[in-house]
């Protein structure tokens, strides 16, 4: 994943790769916080695009503002995990 956020951020130098490490560990954990779920970062899709946004935002000292720019897309994510939670849930027959 540390390739991958470093890509993205257009970074070439591996000064930073602990501080970046943190980063994203610091956001992996905020977004399965959110969901309430573990998140697959690895596959393309939605929890791998806010987590390389997420990291974005803090690498450029603005993290207040990702809450409330991606509030649709976290809403979204949140909502698809719940529904795959219930789906997971055995539900046993009335009697």
């Amino acid at each position: 994943m540390l390739q991958a956020v470093k890509n993205y951020l257009k970074i070439a130098w591996n000064d930073e790769d602990s501080h970046i490490q943190g980063i994203i560990d610091r956001g992996q954990a905020y977004l399965n916080d959110l969901t309430g779920a573990e998140l697959d970062y690895e596959t393309d899709g939605q929890p791998k695009a806010l987590l390389l946004d997420y990291c974005r935002y803090v690498y450029n000292n603005a993290s207040e503002y990702f809450e409330e720019n991606f509030a649709r897309e976290l809403l979204r994510l949140q909502l698809q995990e719940g529904i795959k939670a219930m789906a997971d849930e055995v539900v046993p027959d009335e009697v």
